[in-house]
């Protein structure tokens, strides 16, 4: 173990820079050392905005560079994975913007990379670190929620012409897929997060907001394995832009604000069902530690998890729990059947989850 500061080169301009401002909250941790971009007029200026000392073109580059410890990919959706594969290969830790793979057998490709490289790879789930999600956590595992019951999760946005002008973005062989990847993925994670494995979903999907490729809304049921129910609606055409969680528990209800990208931070309100459970409710919080949120909070415990050698805050066991259930959503979508989890090997998917009028092998 060291308490040195772990060196960072990013990968890609865009949200880039949001992973850029968190490390540089923590300047004793983690020091952002070079940009990559193939626009290198954004990478100049992302460089200069930031102070970082290099900038580069070509992700070979910076795999090259021995000082650096961790690559941080922040590339179109397509890109994740042979980025992933590359940086690896470098002898690199990796952190990933979502979704890392375009398929369970390239996320499974992953794990067997990851596993033989013998570093780690971080995917990115940074709504989990809200406060108002983390204390229902917190709940959930000192026992005071009970058992689950039912759970609701809205995606209500709205993306309009401008959003889908970026050349990528609303096409199978780019984006990856729809709302459901690329919008709703944060929300669904929060879900298994708190609840754990889904077992079964039925799902519709359809195009109706935007002339593109993908699905822009969704409506689905889910079981989930330890019994409970939850629905699930995304759309990218609610003029009022929400997303909520409501957890129905036997002893509690948890229900999040409705901030669009910002629902797992306080406020939540927990509710007790008897004024008994209320106190207990109140006692515990007052127990809860906060760290920081969203990718700071992410970002400080990978920190933590590397330089301790414990377990990832994000692993890509739950980046494949994440995928697992887009795919049964398309499949179930794409069939008109419920279907059971988990997908393994042998399923008509496993390869890719895109329709069959657009897959390409």
């Amino acid at each position: 173990m060291t308490d040195s500061k772990l060196r960072i080169g990013v990968v890609g301009s865009g949200i880039g820079q949001s992973h850029i401002e968190a490390y540089q909250r923590f300047p004793n941790l983690f020091e952002v050392v070079a940009i990559c971009d193939l626009d290198r007029a954004r990478a100049e200026s992302v460089a200069e905005t930031y102070h970082l000392p290099r900038m580069v073109t070509d992700l070979a580059d910076l795999c090259r560079m021995d000082d650096l410890e961790v690559i941080d990919i922040c590339t179109p959706s397509f890109l994740h994975y042979p980025h992933t594969r590359q940086a690896l290969a470098a002898g690199k830790h990796v952190v990933c913007e979502k979704p890392v793979a375009g398929s369970l057998k390239d996320v499974d490709q992953l794990i067997a990379a990851e596993a033989e490289s013998g570093k780690r790879v971080m995917p990115i789930f940074q709504y989990r670190y809200g406060h108002g999600i983390q204390k229902l956590k917190f709940l959930v595992e000192q026992g005071v929620a009970g058992r689950a019951y039912l759970t609701t999760v809205e995606t209500a946005w709205r993306r309009r012409a401008p959003y889908y002008a970026v050349p990528w973005r609303g096409k199978w062989e780019t984006e990856l897929g729809g709302a459901l990847v690329t919008l709703a993925i944060h929300a669904h994670d929060l879900l298994s997060y708190i609840l754990g494995p889904v077992k079964s979903v039925f799902a519709r999907t359809k195009t109706l907001v935007n002339p593109i490729e993908t699905e822009d809304c969704v409506s689905a049921s889910l079981e989930m394995a330890d019994g409970s129910l939850a629905s699930l609606s995304v759309t990218t055409g609610s003029v009022v832009e929400i997303s909520r969680h409501r957890f129905c528990f036997s002893h509690l209800t948890a229900e999040s604000n409705t901030q669009p990208y910002h629902n797992s931070f306080e406020p939540w309100t927990y509710s007790g069902d008897s004024p008994e459970v209320q106190v207990q409710i109140h006692e515990t919080l007052a127990r809860f530690e906060p760290l920081p949120e969203r990718f700071p909070g992410q970002f400080y415990r990978f920190y933590q998890a590397l330089r301790h050698n414990t377990a990832l805050p994000v692993t890509l066991a739950d980046a494949r729990a994440s995928l697992e259930l887009v795919t049964a959503l398309y499949t179930s979508a794409e069939t008109g059947r419920s279907v059971e989890l988990p997908i393994t090997a042998e399923h008509p998917k496993y390869a890719s989850w895109r329709p069959r009028e657009v897959h390409h092998g």
